[in-house]
């Protein structure tokens, strides 16, 4: 499977055991949704259970805490990551509050899937990684996948929990490990099968870290789609570095960072999203105040630039090959 197919083969095995689950969003019954994820849901399951709502996130959302209080578990689409700004103050307002504010009367097991970050050429409304603003929520998890196993595995935990968790899909890597543009995937994988996925139920759960890649020069830290280009980086330079897929941000798995960066004593960390005040920053903070005496050289950071995300220039705008580079010999001669 793909990704996109590993997504709906997960909202299908969950939608089959369990009847409370509901898919809804913006296209995504007799459509199938923007990118196939829901394909064939509305034909197998009817209209009350996978169905088209209007164009506004606010009552999507609103709609789907209200569904989740009252015993459903929806899962929300929002067409993309972009369209979600409306629907920040249902999302940290009420879903992110509600088992507190009720004294766990109520809960709000939504999962909001969204594709996230560039890929299709999409410009400042359709490519941007807008992850950053929901870690900082407490009461929201936050998942990213960067293989198919994980996703379907991520994505039936998620829908599982008892609490919202902001599901965010990295489109560039939807239809296989690359579109083939300027990377190329990593060959030699074993913690991640890339293409076995299933047909049934399985979960992967949230909070654990992958190891991609062992090693022992340097820790990399990646999510996403920017775990496939820094494992193709890493294969090209033969440094022996230790590649952790986070999976989940929140909440994470800061015991795997520890111990790698520790054992290594050096760390880089990669993502799409821009530089100020991406996740990249936390990361880096805890491994500061964790690791301070273990590391060996200034802990490196290659991200998105701090500018409106661009159109045509988007491969500029992704951290590269040529990027990582850089932030590597910096790291190493230090």
């Amino acid at each position: 499977m793909n990704m996109i197919q590993a997504i709906n083969s997960a909202m299908d095995v969950m939608m089959e055991r369990d009847d409370h689950v509901v898919v809804m969003g913006e296209d995504v019954g007799y459509f199938g949704g923007v990118f196939r994820a829901t394909a064939g849901l509305q034909k197998k399951y009817g209209k009350t259970r996978a169905f088209d709502t209007p164009i506004t996130e606010i009552g999507i959302i609103g709609v789907a805490i209200g569904m989740g209080a009252y015993g459903l578990r929806p899962v929300p689409e929002i067409q993309f990551a972009d369209y979600i700004y409306p629907a920040l103050d249902q999302l940290v307002s009420e879903a992110a509050r509600l088992r507190y504010r009720s004294n766990g009367d109520f809960t709000a097991p939504i999962t909001v899937r969204s594709p996230y970050g560039g890929g299709i050429f999409g410009g400042q409304t359709h490519s941007q990684s807008p992850e950053g603003i929901f870690t900082h929520v407490s009461g929201i998890k936050t998942v990213i996948p960067s293989t198919p196993y994980d996703a379907k595995g991520l994505l039936i935990a998620a829908i599982e929990d008892n609490d919202p968790v902001l599901f965010l899909e990295p489109k560039r890597i939807y239809n296989g490990p690359f579109d083939g543009r300027y990377d190329r995937p990593a060959k030699n994988w074993t913690a991640h099968p890339a293409s076995e996925v299933p047909e049934g139920y399985y979960r992967v759960e949230l909070g654990k870290a992958a190891t991609v890649r062992a090693g022992e020069a340097v820790t990399i830290l990646c999510y996403g789609t920017m775990v496939h280009v820094v494992a193709s980086t890493i294969e090209e330079l033969g440094i022996d570095a230790e590649i952790i897929d986070l999976r989940t941000l929140v909440p994470l798995d800061i015991e795997a960072i520890e111990t790698s960066v520790k054992k290594t004593g050096r760390c880089m960390i990669v993502h799409e999203a821009t530089r100020t005040s991406g996740f990249g920053a936390e990361l880096s903070a805890l491994v500061q105040e964790r690791c301070f005496y273990h590391l060996e050289a200034p802990i490196e950071r290659v991200t998105g630039f701090d500018t409106p995300y661009p159109h045509s220039l988007e491969w500029a705008y992704f951290p590269g090959p040529v990027r990582l580079r850089e932030a590597l010999k910096k790291i190493m001669k230090d």
